[in-house]
């Protein structure tokens, strides 16, 4: 296999044929194909639509909110009986963009997700649609940008973005007979997003726009992705052997690690630690970690594990990276030997105020 992680995302039209009602063979179908590449070592997750569909099939609920309550349980429910037909075990997680803003739940999620895949498990993943009500509008969700960023989330090789059409086409072909499937794109840019046209699915809140918003946030995290027609036989074992099927989209940034792409993103950097000069020398030059001896000085409030800017004597941020201790900690450490830290505190998270590797230089 090419690829060794690799994040499904099955939409609306795909789980139910263009119906409102889910289709039970190729839900069927999709835990046999991912099965099939599980079995052969690679590390599968699979972002899910259809729970208001799901809901569908009991009579009496006129709330989005309500039937995707509903069927959340008959989603999951199917799934675990398609997958274990196979002997995969699966676990369900319901996500909000919320739970991933915030610093603990998102290293929350990451270490879940992260400890099932070493388990053998495959994480079936979509929106909480019953919290999430923006979301659902008129229309069922479509989980787009959640597999975008749940490829973010595990340091995913590949997103496979499954739809009802070929791919990305130079215009709309169900409008524009001339309309030509586009094979590669290099990045999604202006001209790109315009060739989405902004024509929507009856039955699925994204769209072509939605796929494309995924697509550029997944590649400018270094993760290769695809939009491609999720009825095509075999098509998740072809994606995952590195077989060019619909559209392809190539990274546009290497890949790093998803903390420290977390990091960059400054959600959540709570407050500034300065250093000295032989501090910021240290950091930029050799990478090391920051001491407690190089602290001069803590700026606002920070808790452990929060995002904190380090900046040193001269103009500008040195790095970002995530503290071991508060900032009321490290007032009373700073200056001083690492091995100070246990009798002052009387507790030791480690002996740097920030590790080389949950750092990144700015």
């Amino acid at each position: 296999m090419r690829y060794q992680r690799v994040v499904v995302k099955a939409g609306t039209r795909v789980l139910t044929g263009g119906s409102d009602r889910l289709d039970m063979d190729v839900m069927s179908g999709l835990a046999t194909q991912i099965a099939g590449i599980h079995a052969a070592g690679v590390a599968v997750l699979l972002v899910t639509s259809g729970a208001v569909a799901a809901g569908r099939h009991s009579q009496g609920f006129p709330f989005r909110q309500v039937l995707a309550a509903v069927g959340q349980g008959r989603l999951m429910h199917a799934y675990e009986q398609f997958f274990a037909e196979h002997g995969v075990r699966v676990a369900q997680a319901v996500l909000t963009y919320t739970d991933l803003s915030d610093r603990q739940g998102y290293l929350n999620v990451r270490n879940t997700l992260l400890a099932l895949l070493e388990l053998g498990v495959v994480p079936i993943l979509n929106e909480n649609d019953v919290v999430a009500v923006d979301e659902i509008g008129e229309v069922f969700g479509d989980n787009d940008r959640l597999s975008a960023l749940v490829a973010n989330l595990v340091d995913a090789d590949l997103l496979a973005i499954l739809t009802d059409t070929e791919g990305l086409y130079t215009d709309d072909p169900r409008i524009n007979s001339d309309a030509r499937l586009l094979r590669r794109v290099e990045r999604v840019d202006a001209s790109v997003e315009a060739m989405a046209g902004g024509h929507r699915n009856t039955h699925a809140r994204g769209g072509m726009p939605t796929k494309l918003e995924a697509a550029k946030l997944a590649t400018s995290s270094g993760i290769t992705t695809v939009i491609c027609d999720g009825r095509k036989e075999d098509v998740i074992r072809r994606l995952a052997m590195g077989e060019e099927v619909g559209t392809l989209f190539l990274p546009t940034a290497s890949r790093m690690e998803s903390r420290k792409r977390w990091m960059l993103s400054g959600l959540s950097a709570r407050g500034e630690i300065l250093v000295d000069e032989g501090a910021a020398a240290a950091l930029q030059s050799r990478h090391r970690s920051l001491l407690p001896a190089g602290v001069r000085e803590v700026a606002g409030r920070f808790s452990r594990g929060d995002i904190v800017y380090i900046v040193g004597p001269g103009p500008g941020k040195v790095a970002c990276g995530i503290a071991n201790y508060s900032s009321g900690d490290v007032e009373k450490v700073k200056g001083l030997r690492s091995d100070r830290i246990l009798g002052l505190l009387g507790y030791h998270y480690g002996e740097e105020v920030v590790h080389r590797n949950n750092m990144v230089l700015l």
